[in-house]
């Protein structure tokens, strides 16, 4: 891993863990569904465009269509459709902190549903992650979290674990830029239906609305995630996703700096669990040294 993919892996991690904030500022104003179906149709449009100017084609192989179908639905319409709808109810942080569970997910569900074999790290990482999980929900159950909220956001984790192993076919064959905006076009074609059926388009127009949506549509929508697939692209799945066990740490801190979310002794010790234990989960995954 050089230093230039380094600094892509922390600028994908802070991007991806800023968005519960500007999430949770935008659902304050706005319908979640119908803010999320523009954020992607703009988001969409802008990458298409840009790719187009980088002389990227329209012409992806039939894994990256199957792949960008299967994101775009999975990643953007339920991942963040689910976690948007939670935010009206869940502090940004407890949706940031269950999400960061997904390296941890992807190992189990590798493990129960393709014969994956587990070494013995990696089991210890499992159990240390989900266990801090534990410690820091049970803590904020008794302080009034919304069980609703929380199942959403344990979805919203299910379905981003099976975008990620989708990934694959979509980060090879080049053209990086048009699936990004392609797979954003997905979303916002399949949150627009469930938008206009079950939410009121009424916004309360604010300056702190219009920057949270101009930042996630730029910043974590399209910025991220073509970070994300040159991460891969570079490096591999595996080194990539070893910068998911930051994750936890930005997503609690930014949510405390920029909306006074409560951060006690129990969060900190829960936060840096799920960190060792991601990361623990992660290393198990690197080749024997020769």
């Amino acid at each position: 891993m050089d230093f230039r993919a380094l600094l892509m892996g922390l600028a994908f991690a802070f991007m991806w863990s800023s968005a519960f904030t500007s999430a949770r500022m935008i659902v304050a104003d706005a319908p979640p569904l119908y803010a999320l179906s523009a954020r992607f149709l703009i988001s969409g449009l802008i990458g298409i465009a840009v790719a187009r100017m980088l002389g990227e084609s329209w012409r992806l192989t039939r894994s990256q269509w199957r792949a960008t179908i299967i994101f775009g639905l999975c990643q953007n319409a339920a991942y963040l459709g689910l976690n948007f709808v939670a935010m009206q109810w869940v502090e940004a942080s407890a949706a940031a902190i269950i999400a960061s569970t997904l390296p941890l997910l992807v190992a189990l569900a590798g493990f129960l549903f393709m014969g994956d074999r587990l070494k013995p790290l990696a089991v210890a990482g499992l159990f240390a992650g989900f266990g801090g999980v534990v410690l820091i929900m049970g803590a904020r159950f008794s302080g009034g979290l919304d069980p609703v909220g929380v199942a959403l956001c344990v979805l919203a984790a299910i379905a981003l674990t099976i975008a990620t192993l989708a990934l694959r076919g979509a980060s090879s064959g080049g053209n990086v830029m048009m699936v990004v905006g392609l797979q954003m076009l997905v979303g916002a074609a399949a949150l627009i239906g469930p938008a206009v059926m079950f939410e009121d388009l009424t916004v309360h127009w604010t300056p702190r609305l219009v920057a949270a949506f101009a930042y996630t549509t730029l910043v974590p929508g399209l910025a991220a995630t073509w970070v994300w697939f040159k991460l891969v692209q570079r490096i591999g799945a595996v080194r990539g996703a070893t910068f998911h066990f930051l994750n936890p740490f930005f997503g609690v801190a930014i949510a405390a700096a920029l909306l006074g979310e409560r951060l006690g002794t129990t969060d900190v010790v829960g936060v840096l669990i799920i960190m060792a234990g991601i990361l623990a989960v992660q290393l198990s995954k690197a080749p024997a040294p020769r």
